[in-house]
């Protein structure tokens, strides 16, 4: 578990250190210098430049921190709105368990790069948005994340309602449940502290997720727009140089590939670690 948190752990520092590496180089990312587009890598641009002439090493931490927090935000999210509707019905059950279950299998049945599609296209003046945040530049940022969160909920959903709905019957549970305490109370103190462990699992495990999701939607161009970047971005603007210019299509996919699988690796370590089974037999 060491190499892959240590390897996460140094994606990150880099990308959010991306304002001080500005500072230090003294070159603005977003900088279009025509004369000096596809230029090999030197000191002045240690990784070249894209094909607007502009830095891709800034471009590159630049755009990490903006996948990263599009990919930590939105699996925070559904993690918080699945463990909501998972512990409602794994504890209340009846007409509410079927109720949200049914509707989270109707979330599961839909096709996903489809509707994602559609979703991503949408125009937001006719939802009745503040056109300040319309022309903002992170909308697209809040666009990925509410389009992950809205599809992204059913699995920590499924797993805390499975969780939750075994721990209802635990004795210290009726024990709560006979000296008066309620509902909230209840799955706040008592559940809840239960099934963190494939709640952790889970959340750890779609960040990676939601990572390949922005770079599939700005790779069809509906992802992150300028002048904001991110590695998904970068890929669809270097799918037009992949014969001339390669890296610049490798250095993001290679960003991409080491931190989904560095989340996917952290996920089964914590995995092993938290299921008690393992534990027992370790």
């Amino acid at each position: 578990m060491k190499l892959p948190l240590i390897l996460l752990a140094a994606i990150a520092a880099a990308s959010f250190a991306a304002p001080l590496a500005v500072a230090v180089l003294g070159i603005d990312p977003n900088m279009v210098d025509l004369l000096d587009r596809l230029s090999a890598p030197s000191v002045a641009h240690p990784l070249g430049t894209d094909e607007l002439g502009r830095d891709v090493l800034l471009r590159l931490l630049a755009g990490g921190r903006v996948s990263l927090v599009i990919g930590i935000a939105a699996a925070l999210a559904a993690a918080a709105l699945g463990t909501l509707i998972g512990l409602v019905a794994g504890y209340v059950g009846g007409w509410a368990d079927r109720v949200l279950m049914r509707g989270t299998d109707a979330i599961i049945a839909l096709p996903l790069l489809p509707l994602l599609i559609v979703l991503a296209a949408l125009d937001l003046h006719k939802l009745g948005l503040p056109e300040r945040l319309i022309q903002s530049n992170e909308i697209s940022v809040l666009r990925i994340v509410a389009l992950a969160v809205l599809v992204g909920w059913t699995t920590t959903a499924r797993l805390v309602r499975g969780a939750a709905f075994v721990t209802r019957n635990r004795d210290f549970v009726r024990a709560a449940r006979s000296l008066g305490a309620g509902v909230p109370h209840i799955l706040w103190l008592h559940i809840l502290p239960n099934v963190t462990g494939p709640l952790i699992v889970a959340t750890t495990l779609s960040i990676g997720d939601v990572i390949l999701f922005e770079s599939v939607l700005s790779f069809l161009g509906l992802g992150v727009q300028p002048p904001l970047s991110s590695w998904g971005s970068m890929l669809s603007n270097a799918q037009e140089l992949i014969a001339t210019a390669p890296l610049l299509a490798v250095y993001p996919g290679l960003m991409i590939f080491l931190t989904v699988v560095a989340c996917n690796l952290i996920g089964d370590a914590l995995q092993q670690r938290l299921d008690p089974t393992t534990a027992a037999r370790r």
